[in-house]
């Protein structure tokens, strides 16, 4: 049977602990026992761990030997924001799918009330990515960086930088990525519902990103991301 994995909140030496809502979820909810064995992951290495101590602040493991484990694609996710529900949605599936970080975006479209309560929903972007890791067994979640304006995010610098966009009738996503290039940086620029506006898209052009597709169909700003990260990864890992 697959062990559970867990990331560690705090590491030193041979010993890892989860805190806080992290702990009480194992030890409350899973109601996890002193000698249990899990994998955990300690942001350097995959090790096997036995849980030495519970309570519902606090659970301690011994860790033990390393664990292979399998990377992800390097993938950065340019997300402009929208409704957070969906944004959500988003992310942790995203996170599901591989991305290494994600980076979200103040658009044209993008509503003033959601800049305005972008900054204090972060956290809770990456504690929902850390449990989608977890739950998808990735030994790290994405990095997940503060809102930031599409002018700063333009000078990402990165092999292949995508922008996807509706307007683009001749270049299809998965023509532009090559199979097998697994460590070379792609940044997938997804925009908000209604799309990038032109100027937006210009902007993107002259800094040097390349315009593609997902096809005919007009999809909503998380189905896009998702399908977007899906495709690329199936596309670096078709060898």
């Amino acid at each position: 049977m697959t062990r559970r994995r867990w990331i560690a909140d705090e590491v030193s030496g041979n010993q890892a602990a989860l805190v806080g809502a992290h702990a009480a979820h194992l030890a409350v909810v899973l109601r996890a026992r002193v000698g249990q064995c899990f994998d955990i992951a300690t942001g350097g290495a995959l090790r096997s761990g036995r849980i030495t101590s519970v309570t519902p602040e606090r659970v301690e493991f011994e860790l033990g030997e390393e664990i292979p484990a399998s990377g992800t694609a390097n993938i950065s996710l340019l997300l402009a924001i929208f409704k957070f529900d969906r944004m959500e949605w988003a992310i942790e599936k995203c996170t599901e799918l591989g991305v290494a970080r994600i980076m979200p975006v103040i658009s044209r479209r993008t509503d003033a009330h959601l800049v305005a309560a972008s900054e204090k929903r972060v956290e809770r972007w990456r504690r929902l990515s850390r449990q989608a890791a977890e739950q998808s067994r990735r030994s790290a979640p994405p990095e997940i960086a503060a809102p930031t304006k599409l002018s700063e995010a333009l000078s990402l610098q990165a092999p292949l930088r995508i922008v996807l966009a509706e307007s683009e009738a001749r270049t299809l996503l998965r023509d532009v990525v090559k199979p097998g290039a697994t460590d070379c940086g792609i940044v997938l620029a997804v925009g908000p519902e209604g799309g990038w506006v032109e100027d937006e898209l210009q902007s993107f052009q002259q800094a040097g990103w390349i315009s593609a597709s997902l096809g005919n169909t007009i999809l909503r700003a998380e189905t896009a991301a998702m399908a977007a990260t899906a495709i690329v990864a199936s596309v670096l890992y078709s060898l």
